[in-house]
């Protein structure tokens, strides 16, 4: 373990299916900001010192020209690629594979990159002040190679107002540990209450329950670990065009093959985050609210010292 402070590592190089466009660096913050300039904003007032963003090499040109000149000088930066051809082992792409890899395979592209404790985060996520400011209590006082974090957020304040969503409910034992987070897939609100839809029809779920929201707090020994995770992976999925190596599944892995422990860090965060086109307007009207009541200044960068 090193001395330095922790990183955010920032997941860019999805492909916005649902979306239909790159989400990553649209705008929406009141002078012209994305979503993920908020977490950086706030990483920054919590205690990070460098942010690594993890993009697809094809867009390297316009996300640099995008974000260098808001935020060199206030943060380190670096950058990773993730392509579908790193960490094969002589193994052929399958073909007509297009969709990356998923968010684990993002995090093993860091693998000679991250050289301290770090957060992972989405692009595309709102994650809220109190998130960041626990995750770096944890990452500097409590972290250790085989004892992480995953933060966790009420259910009732990640769900959207325009269709259904995927959330992984996350499951504690008495000690607070996670035990296994679980996808559950078309969660969606009525009435004031939230349900998923499983094999046996409509069920409830608890408001309260907390779920993952894909906000980790890790050391490097995670990503180097995952390493022969993928390898399995790949032997077993790799004729699957759309299978996906996820930072939840192999978390349960990691849990479940006594490897490491993983903390429950609450937050009472509001999430929010653009799935749907329809969700955009929300999302530009709450960060408008959030600057309007002084949670964060007007020009975001303006007030930020380097």
């Amino acid at each position: 373990m090193t001395n330095l402070k922790p990183s955010l590592v920032i997941l860019a190089a999805g492909m916005a299916s649902r979306y239909g466009s790159a989400k990553q660096t649209e705008s929406f913050g009141p002078t012209g900001e994305t979503i993920m300039e908020y977490s950086i904003f706030d990483a920054i007032k919590a205690g990070f010192d460098k942010v690594i963003f993890i993009i697809r090499e094809e867009f390297a040109e316009s996300f640099k020209a995008a974000m260098e000149p808001k935020l060199l000088g206030k943060v380190k930066l670096e950058y990773v690629y993730q392509s579908l051809d790193k960490f094969r082992k002589g193994r052929a792409l399958p073909e007509g594979r297009v969709k990356p890899y998923g968010t684990q395979h993002a995090l093993l592209c860091c693998k000679d990159v991250i050289d301290a404790p770090f957060a992972v985060i989405n692009a595309d996520d709102f994650y809220g002040m109190d998130a960041f400011k626990k995750a770096y209590e944890f990452l500097t006082e409590s972290v250790e190679d085989g004892k992480y974090a995953c933060l966790g957020y009420k259910l009732k304040n990640t769900l959207s107002e325009h269709g259904a969503v995927t959330r992984g409910e996350i499951r504690v034992d008495k000690e607070g540990f996670v035990v296994g987070i679980t996808e559950r897939k078309e969660i969606f609100k009525r009435d004031g209450k939230a349900f998923r839809v499983s094999d046996e029809g409509e069920v409830e779920m608890d408001l309260l329950t907390p779920v993952s929201m894909n906000f980790f707090c890790f050391t490097p020994s995670f990503v180097q670990w995952s390493e022969a995770e993928y390898y399995k992976f790949l032997d077993q999925n790799d004729g699957n065009l759309k299978s996906e190596f996820l930072i939840p599944e192999v978390v349960d892995n990691l849990i479940s093959a006594g490897g490491g422990v993983v903390s429950l860090v609450n937050t009472d965060a509001r999430w929010f985050g653009v799935t749907f086109k329809e969700d955009a307007e929300i999302v530009r009207s709450e960060l408008e609210q959030l600057t309007s009541v002084g949670d964060y200044p007007k020009s975001l960068w303006f007030e930020v010292a380097g």
